[in-house]
């Protein structure tokens, strides 16, 4: 199994992690979340993590919770990547408002993307990613189905001094295949699909279905140059059988999957889904 890694930076430090929780630094908030893939015995002792952290979540069911305050702490603030600003809150779903480990792909895009390429963001919550396209210059589409996560994402835009991006609020895949039927192509697509949900319809998404259409309109969205970046996270879908749906779509040697990881300060490894990039 190959791993890659994302990094820390000075605004984001994964402490420690183990007993299916993890201790992670925002800016000068500590917090504490559930991690199911933390299934390890921590370094520091729980009364470390307890005087060390601001805020716990406290899973109600499994797909939501709430914080509890540790010790006085502002529960929106915001933090740094390089030149982009990033607003954080404090959600029910125990999110902050953005994936750390996905700096991985900031850096890559940052890279990989020069001004006036079009780059499009499927399932792009609030827009980091669209945020480190866009400060390179890219012409950049935004696709999320929330109203409040593109309100979140252009508050981010706004803070970090960008402007411009495209944001569409609409259903990925519909959109998607829109695009396809117009005939707009992208020198890079990332798609941040959830593993399961409940679509506006009352639908139900099940990543395992769904990945075959995603990869055929990105293969078709793609500019021959270009590169696609899917991000899984579903136990349903291991490296061994995302390799295969895609190099029935794409040649082998453009498809590289990947375990997406950030070791903590401590030296434990936190295992975050797959990460599949084709060129």
């Amino acid at each position: 199994m190959s791993r890659i890694f994302a990094e820390h930076w000075k605004d984001y430090e994964l402490i420690d992690a183990g007993n299916s929780k993890k201790l992670e630094r925002w800016g000068n908030i500590v917090t504490i979340r559930p991690e199911r893939n933390a299934y390890f015995q921590p370094v520091q002792k729980e009364h470390f993590w307890k005087q060390k952290a601001h805020f716990e979540f406290v899973e109600v069911s499994t797909n939501s919770g709430e914080w509890v305050e540790l010790k006085p702490a502002a529960k929106e603030w915001r933090i740094e990547f390089e030149t982009l600003k990033l607003n954080l809150k404090l959600t029910r779903f125990k999110h902050l408002g953005i994936f750390p480990e996905q700096n991985y792909n900031w850096n890559f895009i940052s890279k990989h993307l020069k001004s006036n390429d079009r780059f499009l963001n499927l399932f792009g919550y609030t827009g980091a990613v669209s945020l480190a396209a866009r400060a390179v210059g890219a012409d950049v589409f935004h696709c999320d189905s929330v109203k409040q996560i593109i309100t979140w994402g252009k508050e981010n835009m706004e803070a970090s001094g960008l402007n411009d991006i495209h944001w569409v609020q609409e259903d990925a895949l519909k959109f998607a295949e829109r695009e396809v039927k117009r005939g707009n192509m992208y020198m890079g697509i990332i798609m941040d699909p959830p593993a399961f949900g409940v679509g506006a319809n009352k639908e139900r998404w099940k990543i395992e279905d769904k990945i075959i259409d995603l990869l055929k309109l990105a293969k078709n969205l793609k500019e021959d140059q270009g590169f696609i970046i899917l991000n899984t996270y579903s136990p349903r879908l291991p490296i061994e059988r995302i390799k295969e749906l895609a190099t029935a779509i794409f040649p082998a040697n453009q498809v590289f999957v990947n375990k997406l990881c950030i070791k903590s300060t401590t030296g434990k490894i936190i295992e975050y889904g797959e990460h599949t990039l084709i060129k």
